[in-house]
């Protein structure tokens, strides 16, 4: 089974033109063209937390269904933490994942099935805290350990983490492979690989990258990440 997932901080849909554009997302969602998507900062951050690219929009614009807790009327995610997967992909379960923090940060946790295959993904936004990164990659992982029947999984988001191989990343234990897509941050100019891709053993990587296409470049302040994974 081969899958394309990705990873994409959208800024709340508020480009490098400061303009809020939920439409140019979805266009740069449709140019990567992944099964299972990852999306930080996917809700606003005040009032009903409502989300950037309305739920009537995914459904009738685009080939994926959001997978959240649904823990908010107006939001598709959980502190602005939503999957996005194609229709014919099952959802077996979803769950938030809380995350040790002093600030609002959470994960999503989804059982997914596609041809008898069964797996889990987790989208996440890590902290600006070292310290907390750490913790919240330990409760991450607990989290999985807690699921129930063992299952290959990819965990994805963007984790804040400046250190390339060590810091937040070394707190993941043995069986987990940290994939380093490239640099990512800032989109303008990218400097540094804040959002990665974290797979079980179970999986292979047959290409990994970042998107950075013209429209991509100044839809948001990362540039969407992904793997080519096979299982």
């Amino acid at each position: 089974m081969r899958l394309t997932f990705a990873s994409y901080n959208i800024h709340k849909g508020v480009g490098l033109d400061r303009r809020r554009d939920p439409d140019r997302i979805l266009a740069v969602l449709r140019e990567i063209d992944a099964d299972v998507i990852a999306l930080q900062e996917a809700d606003r951050r005040f009032g009903a937390r409502a989300a950037v690219i309305p739920r009537q929009t995914l459904d009738d614009h685009s080939p994926w269904k959001p997978v959240a807790p649904g823990l908010r009327p107006a939001s598709i995610g959980w502190h602005g933490n939503v999957l996005l997967v194609r229709r014919e992909i099952e959802v077996v379960d979803v769950n938030p994942v809380r995350l040790p923090t002093l600030e609002p940060r959470g994960a999503v946790c989804a059982s997914l099935r596609k041809d008898d295959r069964c797996f889990r993904v987790i989208g996440m936004h890590l902290d600006l805290s070292g310290l907390r990164r750490r913790q919240q990659v330990q409760a991450v992982c607990a989290h999985l350990d807690q699921c129930g029947d063992p299952a290959p999984a990819v965990l994805m988001g963007d984790l804040n983490e400046w250190s390339v191989q060590g810091g937040a990343l070394a707190a993941f234990p043995g069986g987990f492979r940290v994939l380093a897509p490239g640099r990512s941050f800032p989109a303008r100019r990218p400097l540094a690989q804040l959002d990665r891709i974290v797979v079980t053993e179970e999986w292979q990587a047959e290409r990994l990258g970042v998107h950075h296409s013209p429209l991509a470049a100044v839809a948001s302040d990362h540039l969407p990440v992904f793997a080519h994974l096979m299982l």
